[in-house]
């Protein structure tokens, strides 16, 4: 296959697989550690409006998905692609820091979970998932 059509595949499959890891956990983690009573997590106008009603046990789950999903969908691209593989293994963390940033502006959460989650979720995910795929960081 084409290097170059395989790093793109790469990619794909490290956004889609990030992003079905990431969906997962959120989809479970109200079966777990459920929302407050009268909040409906699948609206995003009921989560802004309730969200002061969130305790820090509320907040593990999605840092877990984001964190997870992204050192899934990192670690799946670096063992595909044909080179660059630490390089787009951080892309993918990029990808979801991004995803992450809107997600800030969008929902108002706690200062702090919003800094552990822009720092702690994304780009060291996007290097563990590169690291656990067997790629260095001065791979080519």
């Amino acid at each position: 296959m084409n290097p170059i059509l395989r790093n793109g595949l790469a990619i794909l499959a490290g956004v889609i697989f990030g992003s079905i890891v990431n969906m997962g956990i959120i989809m479970m983690s109200g079966s777990i550690t459920p929302p407050p009573p009268g909040v409906d997590v699948t609206d995003m106008e009921s989560l802004k409006a309730s969200m002061h009603l969130f305790e820090a046990k509320h907040f593990i789950f999605p840092f877990l998905a984001h964190a997870l999903g992204t050192l899934a969908g990192a670690f799946l691209t670096a063992k595909i692609a044909v080179s660059h593989k630490m390089k787009f293994a951080l892309g993918i963390g990029a990808f979801f820091l991004l995803g992450g940033i809107v997600n800030v502006y969008m929902l108002p959460s706690p200062v702090w979970f919003a800094i552990l989650d822009l720092v702690g979720a994304y780009i060291p995910m996007g290097w563990i998932g590169g690291k656990f795929a067997g790629e260095s960081s001065n791979d080519s």
